[in-house]
């Protein structure tokens, strides 16, 4: 039997998201054929390390983050994927977060709120920070509201503590309420650290939503932080078996594959309604903690002491739906949750967000998702080695 392949992991280990994509190589490994593997010690955009120049293995899977490790890895004759949106070597397969994804869910979370000022703190040095940033800014004015860019100084380290002063400057003439999406979930922190400076009460003045779900991170955080949680497992499965394919001997080409995200994790920092219209915020907070117990709109009328049609009209006008349509759409999330994160039967996740029957439950979803159930699962997670994958 030939001695497994010498595969070197070129992604950090001192975060959560990297931590992800590592579980997900381990994951491929676990279910297909071992491989040696070599993990050296990796900080984030750090320079090539010394022994990779005459390093003897097969092939490597890398965040290639900075044109110094590019230009190293360019000289390898050895299968390469590349798990950085930053794209340095277009000629590689890139294997990544869908960073447009993550951005327009984000937006969809705060504006579902009522949000109608918003704001983007990003960290410049990175590509998926400005994917991120690009995406955000044209779903926050596709909804017709403004959005402020937080433009963070050359000068400042990002973990220096004087940045979050310069955050807290930035925050200080924003419009309240406002909804701050924050690049990752360090930089949420960071605002959540600025308003405590300033007084400034989260989620109520401020709401702040992170990215990754590092969940030390997140419930740490005063209050703790909601977050997109992305599907690094997925990314780091799909990103093992394209680099197997290819020390195989089979073509792969230089085609993105992009993983989107799973949902939110909704915590504190968000859960608000803005929502001046205090009846609707009433129902809003009965539907949102009720509809997966197979409530009706009769249900949310006799909560909210209007008359259906008079809360139908000011539903519509503060959030620009219906009662019923979001006592779906919640329900809807729950089902998406419970696809990606489980193995519960259909039968079973009907019954957890409230549809009487599995039938109804496939129309609505393919209706409002724009596919079945168990497509949507098969998308959300990791696929055997040579299957079909979306790009």
């Amino acid at each position: 039997m030939p001695p497994p392949p010498k595969v070197a992991l070129l992604i950090e280990t001192s975060n959560a998201y990297a931590r992800g994509l590592l579980q997900g190589v381990q994951r491929w490994i676990r279910e297909n054929r071992p491989w040696s593997i070599y993990l050296a010690e990796h900080g984030r955009g750090d320079v090539p390390p010394p022994w990779l120049e005459n390093w003897d293995g097969d092939g490597i899977i890398a965040r290639i983050e900075n044109p110094s490790a590019a230009q190293a890895l360019s000289r390898l004759k050895l299968p390469i994927v590349d798990m950085s949106a930053a794209r340095l070597l277009p000629h590689l397969p890139q294997c990544e977060t869908d960073d447009a994804g993550i951005a327009q869910l984000a937006a969809s979370h705060l504006l579902e709120r009522g949000f109608r000022s918003f704001g983007y703190c990003g960290d410049s040095r990175f590509a998926w920070s400005e994917l991120r940033r690009g995406t955000f800014f044209k779903a926050i004015a596709a909804a017709g509201h403004p959005v402020s860019n937080f433009e963070s100084p050359g000068r400042l380290d990002a973990d220096d503590d004087a940045l979050t002063d310069t955050i807290g400057k930035w925050l200080t003439p924003l419009p309240r309420p406002t909804a701050i999406f924050a690049c990752y979930d360090l930089r949420g922190r960071q605002v959540l650290d600025a308003c405590r400076r300033l007084d400034i009460a989260v989620p109520d003045e401020v709401a702040v939503l992170g990215v990754d779900n590092d969940e030390v991170l997140c419930n740490l955080a005063h209050p703790p932080l909601s977050s997109v949680i992305p599907n690094t497992m997925r990314t780091g499965y799909e990103a093992a078996a394209l680099l197997d394919r290819m020390m195989s001997g089979k073509p792969v080409g230089p085609e993105e594959h992009l993983m989107p995200p799973i949902g939110i994790a909704t915590r504190q920092s968000t859960d608000v309604l803005a929502v001046e219209d205090k009846p609707v915020a009433r129902a809003v907070r009965y539907i949102r903690g009720h509809a997966c117990g197979g409530i009706c709109v009769d249900d949310v009328v006799r909560d909210s002491g209007l008359s259906r049609r008079l809360l139908e009209t000011r539903f519509k006008r503060a959030l620009g739906r219906s009662p019923h349509e979001e006592i779906v759409r919640v329900q809807i999330l729950r089902v998406k949750e419970l696809l990606a994160e489980t193995d519960l039967p259909l039968a079973e996740i009907a019954e957890r967000a409230g549809f009487n029957y599995v039938e109804y439950l496939s129309a609505v979803f393919k209706s409002k998702v724009g596919m079945p159930p168990g497509a949507y699962r098969n998308e959300q997670r990791p696929r055997p080695p040579g299957a079909p994958r979306r790009r």
